[in-house]
């Protein structure tokens, strides 16, 4: 029965069906002005998924700013974007949902400009399978190679080669054969086994929807065959049963319920389930959703479970099934995709958030990189924009996952800058380090509050920032030759000094910068820890690593001191002639001239240099300090 009839005898029976059938994610990449937004819009208008004022609308618009000459032009159907249609390409991704009668479609249109790859690799993160667009006249370019290859490490293994824009090449088969050699060479070497190649012309919508006469010597299926008949990944039933909690449901003093979205499995009152990172055990009670309790609940599903035990769960934590649990660690090897202007600094901290958990992360110098045109393994220092490496990551807390290769969600993570709070670079999770097994800390009998008391005084951690010559060596010396004569017990790290020893090896790159600051920030944690009141003066021109330092120190031991001296006044005393030097070009990197600073938000202490010299700015400090805490200092 078509369709229309079944809407018009059994509108139930319709939606019934319609509600059942099987939903296909899958995205169009490919180089600038292959025809991506043309083919999604030419799927939407054979599939009658447009409306009569859509259709008016398109027509108008085709005549003001389309490209092909007042015809339709089916790209405006999904650049919506005032900046897309002027320019005539995909900046964002358009998402776009069409149905036929065998299947309902979710359809990503990906940019093609190298400087939007991020934006394809978000498109891709959630697809089962990938349109792969060439234009036929130029054949497999850059960006195709890079779309491949992110596809590929994405995990999509249902792929289509769609050569399009045949009619301008007269449909010759010599040409489109020498495509898809071409192109499967490459693919082989990147992990594509299979893909179906299709010549077409999104334009003029031949082999899109039914076989084009215009190339007899093509067999094989029309694109939107193809997508109705490809298999949906629908395997994630079977694997363990993960869900990550996304919020603790607290109604009332009687219910206390775990809230998410299952990744993974099939979970079922009575089940033996594990809770990750801590280990702890317990059995389903129920599964709860608006409309009742469930016997069981599947992938794919929002629910919410109780337990039988009163168990610590909290918001970031996996539950799993106990008896094939995922691996818990805090050090990886991981690929990552950069999407930043700002490059990847090793050991600069991120915040990683994987699933429903954000953690503090630091990456390592990248092993390698990737020659996304060749696939050869370059080396690096850094990422830049739309790079691709594979680097270890450190975390502050140990995490729940699986290999990306074994589930995306467990897997899958996104590093954000954390004082911007932009999305800064995507990666996978191969396997866990191994020295994260092996190492362990070891208990001491003697905490840091024991020598704290020892000591009569409150460890804790006084940072001095602020540019070259602005007087913090002299205002920090002053502070502990106080803290001296009150019988604090003290140390000081100062800047010039540690590059004689601790980090003499480091030079003044942004990269060098923050491993500097990453070493110091663990030696002042150690000092605190055996109860000293460490005094740090250093540059420390980036927020990012001072709000490091104050993360590894607990509440209230890190106190910012922001040296505030204008960059003209510190250029005037420039005691050290470092200034004249880098106005001359003889000292690369120096804050203030060619490398940023950038100031205290909202510092403990702001010292205005300008207002009150060394002598007074100590006091200053040493006042602050000793009301600040009891008891003492």
């Amino acid at each position: 029965m078509a369709v229309s009839d079944l809407i018009a005898e059994d509108i139930e029976a319709y939606l019934h069906q319609h509600q059942h059938k099987s939903l296909l994610r899958f995205l169009t990449c490919g180089s600038v002005d292959d025809g991506k937004s043309t083919l999604i819009g030419r799927l939407l208008y054979d599939s009658k998924m447009i409306f009569e004022d859509q259709l008016a609308a398109l027509e108008a618009d085709s005549k003001r700013v389309g490209t092909q000459g007042g015809d339709i032009d089916f790209a405006l159907l999904v650049d919506g974007l005032a900046a897309e249609r002027e320019q005539g390409i995909t900046i964002d991704v358009a998402y776009r949902f069409f149905s036929t009668d065998k299947r309902k479609f979710i359809v990503a249109d990906t940019p093609g400009h190298e400087q939007y790859t991020r934006n394809m690799v978000t498109g891709a993160s959630t697809a089962d399978a990938a349109i792969i667009l060439i234009d036929a006249r130029k054949g497999v370019l850059t960006q195709t190679r890079r779309h491949s290859y992110l596809v590929s490490l994405l995990g999509i293994r249902h792929v289509v080669l769609a050569i399009n824009k045949m009619d301008l090449v007269g449909w010759s088969q010599d040409v489109f054969d020498t495509i898809v050699a071409e192109y499967h060479d490459f693919a082989a070497q990147i992990g594509i086994k299979d893909f179906t190649a299709i010549p077409m012309s999104a334009l003029k919508g031949d082999n899109i929807t039914a076989p084009s006469e215009k190339a007899p010597w093509y067999s094989g299926p029309p694109l939107l065959r193809w997508l109705e008949d490809a298999p949906v990944e629908d395997d994630l039933q079977g694997k363990p049963f993960r869900m990550p909690v996304q919020w603790v449901n607290r109604p009332d003093l009687d219910f206390r319920g775990f809230s998410g979205l299952i990744a993974s499995g099939v979970i079922r009152p009575g089940d033996r389930v594990k809770v990750l990172p801590s280990g702890r055990e317990s059995t389903v009670a129920r599964i709860v959703t608006f409309t009742g309790d469930l016997p069981q609940a599947v992938a794919g599903q929002s629910v919410t479970l109780t337990l039988a035990d009163e168990i610590d769960v909290s918001r970031g934590d996996v539950l799993a099934v106990a008896g094939a649990p995922p691996e818990v660690a805090d050090q990886f090897e991981a690929t990552i995709v950069w999407f930043d202007d700002e490059p990847l600094l090793p050991g600069r901290p991120y915040l990683l958030k994987l699933g429903t958990r954000t953690v503090s992360a630091q990456v390592a110098e990248p092993k390698h990189k990737v020659n996304v045109n060749t696939l050869e393994k370059l080396a690096a220092k850094r990422l830049e924009l739309n790079e691709i490496g594979v680097c270890n990551l450190s975390l502050a807390a140990p995490i729940a996952f699986d290999a990306y290769a074994q589930n995306k969600d467990l897997g899958g993570f996104i590093l954000i800058d954390r004082v911007s709070n932009r999305t800064v670079g995507a990666g996978m999770l191969h396997f866990a380090l191994r020295r994260s097994q092996n190492i362990h800390w070891q208990a001491m009998d003697i905490s840091k509050a024991a020598r704290s008391a020892a000591k009569g005084q409150k460890a804790r951690v006084v940072w001095f920032t602020g540019l070259s010559g602005s007087g913090k060596s002299t205002i920090a010396n002053l502070v502990e030759k106080r803290l001296a004569a009150e019988g604090r017990h003290t140390y000081l790290l100062d800047g010039d000094n540690v590059r004689h020893g601790l980090n003499r090896d480091l030079g003044f790159t942004d990269q060098d910068r923050v491993e500097n600051i990453r070493r110091v920030a663990e030696v002042s944690k150690l000092m605190v820890d055996a109860g000293l009141i460490v005094l740090v003066s250093f540059i420390s021109p980036f927020r990012a690593e001072r709000a490091m330092a104050r993360e590894l120190l607990g509440e209230r031991e890190f106190v910012e001191v922001f040296v505030d001296t204008p960059l003209a006044e510190a250029e005037r005393r420039d005691v050290k002639g470092l200034y004249a030097k880098a106005r001359a070009g003889e000292l690369k990197n120096f804050t203030g001239i060619d490398s940023p600073y950038e100031a205290p938000e909202a510092p403990e202490i702001h010292i205005d240099t300008t207002a009150i010299d060394p002598e007074q700015a100590a006091e200053q400090i040493f006042a602050w300090l000793d009301g600040a805490f009891d008891p003492g200092i």
